[in-house]
């Protein structure tokens, strides 16, 4: 899960499951993992952008698995935190798809789509998780993320959002400022 993750960054899902596939297939853990050839890595990582510095960051995680943690993830947000590329956002989705949710993930669809619609006021993604937190039941943090991101691919698009078909609209801070009706 955090590897995945960690490969995701400005990625498509459909790649990063192609990639994890041959990955996890020639290094099945973190142990075999860290003893990766760095150039080979990168090659099969590069189809996922950033390639350089995801293969660095994935074999420094590896390594740091399983030297300090005995190659068992550590599910614990400091923890996480203090392996090299996971940031706080990674650290989230790892925890919530275990069910021990400490955060919202606030990617660039919840981002987008929460501002858009005004029930943040942050333009920072940790300000946002933290209003978010607030408003959101803890219970439904990790669903939560998931659905806005699935109603931002759908219907609340980037460049062409669907505000005519969107239920949300009569609540919609960004559909009334471009000139929808109540």
């Amino acid at each position: 899960m955090l590897i995945a993750t960690v490969l995701s960054a400005q990625c498509t899902d459909e790649r990063v499951n192609k990639v994890t596939r041959v990955l996890f297939d020639k290094y099945p853990d973190a142990e075999s993992m860290s003893d990766s050839d760095p150039e080979e890595l990168m090659e099969i990582v590069r189809p996922t952008g950033f390639y350089k510095n995801k293969a660095s960051n994935i074999l420094k995680i590896s390594k740091k698995i399983a030297g300090d943690y005995q190659g068992k993830l550590p599910l614990d947000m400091e923890k996480l935190t203090e392996l090299p590329g996971v940031g706080r956002k990674t650290a989230n989705v790892v925890l919530g798809n275990f069910g021990m949710a400490e955060g919202i993930v606030v990617d660039t669809h919840v981002k987008r789509i929460t501002t858009r619609i005004g029930i943040v006021s942050a333009d920072d993604p940790e300000k946002i998780e933290k209003e978010l937190m607030v408003l959101i039941p803890k219970n439904r943090w990790n669903k939560f993320s998931h659905q806005v991101i699935a109603f931002g691919r759908d219907i609340c698009r980037s460049r062409t959002p669907k505000c005519n078909e969107c239920g949300m609209n009569k609540f919609c801070a960004y559909f009334f400022d471009k000139g929808g009706v109540r």
